[in-house]
């Protein structure tokens, strides 16, 4: 006897509840909200409610708490109870700890993949390098900090090991935060993206041509670089 409409079989699959649609909307404000942690506009020191950032964003509280719940774990937020979240106010000394952690990560690993991976393959990143010198040129620091960790990872990615590139690109996730001044938060400039960019491009020309010690020493300085 055939089932009755709306009625599942032993051979048919439940359709599962759609939840993807909220996962979703949390994702995106999450990338709303770490845009707007390197661009600055959510300022440290200041508090935000989830209420007020959700009516910001056009949605409810919740998936914008769950979001800044999520920011929380990373560093870039603490709890402030019935009040809702305060950027962390980040000094120089911490950028320079993280610019000193990602350079014990990424400079061996490069210095390894520089004697393994072929130039060719090196090669094919080239369009991330390009991609990183025009965003730079846009003077958007968020449309920067995006193209300069795809490039990082994909620089990584070659080494196979997921946990690496994943814990490697949280630190330059949170290098990417802008410090506080006594006055102001403070970022790189134009100038600094562009010079940062540029350094992408000698890397590779350095990784093809097999230089270990440019490929070392033009980590190094790009790491200082960014803790400047």
């Amino acid at each position: 006897m055939p089932a009755a409409r709306g009625e599942h079989t032993h051979s048919e699959q439940p359709i599962p509840r759609p939840v993807v649609q909220r996962a979703s909307v949390r994702g995106q404000i999450l990338d709303a909200l770490r845009t707007a942690l390197v661009t600055g506009e959510l300022a440290p020191g200041e508090v935000y409610s989830a209420p007020a950032l959700g009516e910001r964003f056009g949605v409810s509280a919740t998936p914008v708490r769950e979001a800044m719940q999520q920011l929380a774990l990373e560093g870039a937020v603490e709890v402030v109870p019935n009040r809702g979240f305060r950027v962390v106010e980040r000094g120089a000394r911490e950028l320079a700890e993280l610019a000193e952690v990602r350079a014990l990560i990424e400079v061996p690993v490069m210095l390894r993949l520089a004697r393994s991976v072929p130039a060719e393959r090196w090669a094919e990143l080239r369009p991330l390098a390009e991609a990183t010198v025009r965003a730079a040129a846009t003077g958007c620091r968020a449309t920067y900090a995006e193209s300069d960790r795809t490039f990082h990872r994909a620089v990584l990615a070659l080494c196979g090991n997921d946990q690496l590139v994943q814990i490697a690109d949280d630190l330059h996730r949170r290098a990417q935060w802008p410090l506080m001044t006594p006055t102001r938060p403070s970022g790189r400039g134009h100038a600094d993206l562009i010079a940062d960019a540029a350094e992408h491009a000698a890397l590779l020309d350095a990784l093809i041509g097999g230089e270990l010690e440019v490929v070392r020493s033009l980590v190094g300085e790009h790491f200082a670089g960014a803790a400047g």
